[in-house]
C-alpha cells in the first residue's frame, strides 16, 4: 500500500478495494520548485496527494502577498473553485520544493462516480473534514494570540519550520516577518 493509499484509508475509514479503486484513477505528477500546480484565474482544476515536497497557496493582493497555507507531504491540495465548480481559480499554487504529486484532473474527478458508486458519500466526508480544518483555522485566528499561533503551529507542522522561509510562514499565521522573529526569539529564549 503506497501514501496515498495508506492516507485514503485513514482518511475515509473505507475498505481496502474502494481504497485501491480510488487510488488508480490518480496519476503521478512531478513539479519542480517554483512551478505551478495551479494558477489564480486559470480553470485548471485539480486535486492532488502531496507525497513529497511543499506546495505554497496564496495570492497577490492590492498591498502585499498573502500565503494562505503550505501543503505538506502527506496533505492533500487544491483550489476548490476550480475543481468544484469549473470556475477561475482563487489562488496560485506554487511548488516551494521539487514536489512529487498524485493528481487527479477535473475531468477524472467529475467521472469518480461513474466508478465508485459510493463517492458522493466519501465525498460529503472529505468536505466535511476540509470545512472543520477551516473552522479551526478561523477559530485559532479569533481566539489565539500571535504566539500561540505559532506555537500551535509549531506543534502541528514542525517540518515547516526546517523547508520554508520564515516570511512564508509569517504571512500563513497573519502576521509580519517582524512579529514573527520576536515571537519566535521570545519563545527560544
Amino acid at each position: 500500500m503506497n501514501e496515498l493509499e495508506q492516507s485514503i484509508s485513514s482518511y475515509f475509514d473505507i475498505h481496502q478495494e474502494l481504497t485501491e479503486k480510488l487510488a488508480q484513477l490518480f496519476v503521478v505528477e512531478q513539479l519542480e520548485r517554483h512551478a505551478f500546480h495551479t494558477q489564480l484565474g486559470t480553470r485548471q482544476g485539480k486535486l492532488s496527494f502531496v507525497r513529497s515536497g511543499y506546495l505554497r497557496i496564496y495570492k497577490q493582493t492590492d498591498k502585499k502577498e498573502v500565503t494562505q497555507w503550505i501543503s505538506s507531504p502527506g496533505e492533500f491540495t487544491t483550489d476548490l473553485n476550480s475543481i468544484l465548480f469549473n470556475l477561475p481559480a482563487r489562488w496560485n499554487i506554487q511548488a516551494l520544493t521539487a514536489c512529487e504529486l498524485y493528481t487527479l484532473d477535473a475531468k477524472a474527478y467529475e467521472r469518480i462516480s461513474e466508478e465508485i458508486p459510493e463517492w458522493p458519500v466519501i465525498e460529503k466526508l472529505f468536505m466535511g473534514k476540509c470545512f472543520m480544518a477551516i473552522e479551526d483555522r478561523v477559530f485559532s485566528f479569533l481566539s489565539l494570540t500571535a504566539e500561540e499561533r505559532y506555537l500551535l503551529l509549531h506543534e502541528t507542522k514542525r517540518d515547516l519550520f526546517k523547508h520554508i522561509p520564515m516570511h512564508y510562514l509569517a504571512s500563513m499565521l497573519g502576521m509580519t516577518p517582524e512579529t514573527f522573529s520576536r515571537v519566535r526569539k521570545k519563545i527560544v529564549s
